[in-house]
């Protein structure tokens, strides 16, 4: 499972950084994620951006656009990307302590996926029971009844339910009840970046895979890196194979209080250089950091321990993702038995090929996680789940593409004769 958000505020950006629909590259992706729409104070879904989104009043219809790249693509699915950190924490608060507002956001999120066309809802509260929290750690038990409600009528419908969650210990336990969300959630997406920038004190990786360079003698669960993220989640409960393990296609900048020190963890003055199209200062897309590094002096580092890399030009600090580090991410989380990836977000890759490594040399990098299931043609058990099995087929230029499907209910998915067959009919050991 390859999941991608994509951040439609980039339609704004000045000239290569613009994107569009059109400059989605949909075969790259299982699932793609329309970011994002909101609430209201009703607990209604809504617009964020209605002259973008929908077509009335002369309105660019970017919803029905987006859908349409399912067209002659049955396995593609589209997902509705609901909160997002502008969107705050106190809405979401309100709406999930009513079962009135939690009423009306389950009935409107159904209503606008269904109008416009898309296979599944993506929460992004960030956070319950914290940052502008209007009911402290009732939350935690509110949002998992407002998933169970939704669990309820999205089966009606076949809909998907996923959320992104926020992936280090020191936040998620203050945050979720782990066992309680996972199981009403189909994809838990780990939002493995932002671990460290310039906010902190001195530099750090934006997405660390392991205890790194310059950490000392800090105990690694103390840190905030991926390893020790997916652990945390797995033992409190989360099975395996919900988790979505989040990459970032954009980077941290800093600023060195002194040039002398320049390593990992040197002191920082905070948020660095601004990209041209992003224009804000602390962070930079790759797309617009690869054209950086190509016409401009950096000292460019990698971190072997931490498996990634990071770029130095006089008081300028880069913490960045190259196609190596999301490489050794995506492996290690494979080690761990997970579902898939996402990518936060396509419209900072290399969508133009501008520095000539192909378009979306990041997302290309990451191996699929479900590529491996497919050794010929045909249909293939799900190595994952006795429920669901694959159907394997070859694209033209020799690679495999795994078509996932679900056995009708209660059924498992028979190795031996290759169809669904009863449970006490087949021989499958996953737990």
């Amino acid at each position: 499972l390859v999941l991608c958000y994509y951040g439609t505020w980039s339609t704004y950006r000045p000239s290569l950084g613009k994107f569009d629909v059109e400059n989605i590259e949909p075969n790259l992706c299982t699932h793609l994620v329309y970011s994002f729409v909101g609430i209201n104070t009703q607990g209604t879904v809504i617009s964020l951006d209605p002259y973008l989104d929908l077509p009335d009043n002369w309105g660019r219809d970017n919803f029905a656009k987006f859908n349409a790249l399912k067209i002659g693509r049955p396995n593609l699915k589209t997902l509705l990307a609901v909160g997002g950190w502008n969107e705050g924490s106190a809405k979401y608060s309100r709406m999930v302590a009513s079962s009135i507002l939690r009423r009306n956001f389950i009935t409107s999120a159904i209503k606008m996926m269904r109008d416009y066309g898309f296979d599944g809802l993506n929460l992004d509260w960030e956070y319950p029971n914290i940052r502008d929290t209007v009911n402290g750690p009732a939350d935690i038990q509110n949002f998992v009844q407002l998933l169970k409600e939704l669990r309820t009528e999205f089966d009606k419908h076949g809909f998907e339910l996923s959320a992104a969650v926020a992936a280090v210990e020191a936040v998620a336990v203050q945050a979720y009840d782990i066992p309680g969300i996972s199981k009403y959630l189909d994809h838990i997406g780990l939002m493995t970046y932002d671990l460290y920038g310039p906010w902190d004190p001195v530099t750090g990786h934006n997405s660390p895979l392991h205890k790194g360079e310059g950490d000392g003698n800090i105990p690694r669960e103390q840190l905030y890196t991926v390893d020790v993220a997916l652990e945390y989640w797995i033992k409190s409960g989360c099975p395996p194979d919900k988790i979505i393990l989040g990459l970032p296609l954009y980077g941290h900048t800093f600023t060195l209080t002194n040039a002398g020190a320049s390593g990992v963890r040197a002191p920082s003055n905070g948020a660095g250089i601004a990209g041209p199209y992003t224009s804000t200062n602390g962070i930079i897309g790759y797309n617009e950091f690869c054209t950086k590094l190509q016409r401009e002096s950096w000292n460019v580092r990698y971190d072997n321990l931490a498996k990634v890399p990071y770029a130095v030009q006089n008081k300028n600090w880069v913490s960045y993702d190259d196609a190596s580090s999301l490489t050794a991410k995506v492996e290690y989380g494979l080690s761990k038995n997970i579902g898939g990836i996402m990518v936060w977000s396509i419209e900072t890759d290399d969508f133009r090929n501008v520095c000539g490594n192909g378009r979306y040399p990041l997302l290309n990098a990451a191996p699929n996680p479900s590529e491996s299931v497919c050794k010929s043609e045909g249909p293939t058990a799900d190595p994952t789940d006795c429920t669901s099995f694959y159907i394997c087929t070859v694209d033209p230029s020799g690679k495999f593409i795994p078509h996932k499907f679900k056995c009708p209910s209660n059924l498992h998915w028979d190795s031996k004769n290759l169809y669904c067959n009863y449970p006490e009919l087949v021989e499958c050991n996953i737990q």
